[in-house]
């Protein structure tokens, strides 16, 4: 890794693009200290703490900026939930689907609508925020601070989102992604200066440490290998002869993911998890916030092997849930067919799609499980050995994707320059 960004720097075009980079994530750093006006961050950090079950997962993606209350503390979710929206509505809505098939100019009709709704999901997020669950850090009571609050964190938002683009058009690798894992590689630092003085005042040990040290680095290598993980489904192509003229013939393959959902279903498992802690927040019922805090948060006894049960079975049915409406095997086996394609030792047709289908669903199983022990684990981990590392599953995922994704795109623009070297 090391080698490839010395030598990408070494590319003058490649090193404005990585310079580029950087640089925006030091703007979006910056903003991350930005408090916004007229509310009172110690209060809202007393409320998180009350509530880490809910939000220490919006404050671990936003980088702090959460906690604090500044100006990009809603991060870049609604740009998130957005997306995953118009995903969805692709496949329900036939009109968005025909658009997606269309072209270039139909993705970015659906790239423009994911814009509007973000900027409607991020007014509706800071209104209920920051005038709803924080009404008691507002300085003020008035109409105008109460406006300022909620336009303050829905251009924070917006200009994330211009952010991410930039750096998706101008930089290296995906902006959107680029921004979490930015804001949650921020937070190492902190945990880490946290875990030595839990050493120092001996309320953690360095057998405590080493153990999470091992266990993290084995999930490390876990996450790297089923991500890279890929099922090869060799495609063979019969040979036309049109007058003098030979087509087609050539070998080719469908690759097929182990993890081919991404993080997608843990999103949707701890969301909905979620459900029933912020009804807590809006029901003020203490014998409801009591039994929703014993059988159903991470930090509950017995909650946290209740919710922990519930979270690997979550992942799994959404895991197969979201592959079924992405994936489509008698779609594939149809355009196989319509191409002169077959699967060498499989009939065309109705055979490649019971094929297709059985392989599929072995390795959704495999990538299902995979998801949930991520998202499980270190939740049982944290819980066990008390280190200040809040890093779930989600973040794990998040972080490795994203490191591995930008080394390959790296590597890419290199093999490019290279072959234009060659050409010349």
């Amino acid at each position: 890794m090391f080698k490839t960004l010395q030598n990408a720097l070494k590319i003058p075009d490649l090193r404005k693009k990585l310079v580029f980079t950087f640089l925006m994530l030091v703007v979006f750093r910056i903003g991350t200290a930005i408090p916004v006006p007229g509310i009172n961050v110690d209060v809202i950090k007393q409320m998180i703490s009350q509530q880490a079950g809910i939000l220490s997962f919006y404050d671990i993606v936003a980088g702090g900026a959460f906690s604090n209350f500044t100006i990009f503390a809603l991060s870049i979710t609604p740009y998130i939930t957005s997306s995953i929206v118009i995903q969805l509505l692709t496949v329900a809505i036939p009109a968005l689907e025909d658009m997606q098939k269309s072209g270039e100019e139909g993705r970015k009709k659906i790239l423009q609508y994911t814009r509007y709704l973000t900027v409607v999901l991020a007014l509706i997020q800071a209104t209920a925020i920051g005038i709803g669950f924080f009404n008691s850090a507002l300085v003020s009571d008035s109409i105008l601070s109460k406006i300022s609050v909620v336009l303050t964190l829905t251009a924070g938002t917006a200009f994330l989102m211009w952010l991410g683009e930039q750096i998706t058009e101008k930089g290296i690798g995906n902006g959107i992604s680029l921004l979490i894992f930015a804001g949650i590689v921020s937070r190492i630092p902190q945990a880490t200066v946290q875990t030595f003085e839990l050493v120092k005042s001996g309320e953690l040990n360095f057998i405590q440490v080493g153990v999470f040290l091992i266990i993290s680095v084995a999930i490390i290598v876990g996450v790297i290998l089923v991500l890279q993980g890929v099922r090869k489904i060799p495609v063979q192509y019969a040979k036309r002869v049109v007058g003098r003229k030979t087509y087609g013939g050539q070998s080719t393959h469908i690759p097929l993911k182990v993890n081919q959902a991404g993080v997608i279903p843990v999103i949707f498992a701890v969301s909905l998890l979620a459900f029933p802690q912020t009804l807590g927040i809006f029901i003020k019922n203490p014998e409801y916030q009591a039994f929703v805090s014993k059988w159903f948060t991470a930090s509950g006894n017995p909650g946290i092997y209740v919710y922990t049960l519930m979270e690997f079975l979550l992942v799994v049915f959404f895991t197969y849930f979201y592959i079924s409406i992405t994936f489509k095997p008698d779609e594939v086996a149809d355009n196989m067919k319509n191409s002169n394609g077959f699967i060498p030792g499989i009939r065309p047709g109705k055979s490649t799609e019971e094929y297709l289908a059985r392989v599929l669903n072995r390795l959704t199983l495999a990538g299902a499980v995979f998801l949930a022990l991520i998202a499980s684990l270190p939740t049982i981990i944290y819980a066990a050995t008390n280190i200040p590392f809040r890093f779930g599953g989600t973040s794990l995922l998040i972080v490795v994707g994203v490191a591995i994704e930008t080394m390959k795109q790296i590597e890419a623009q290199m093999v490019m320059r290279h072959y234009q070297g060659f050409l010349k």
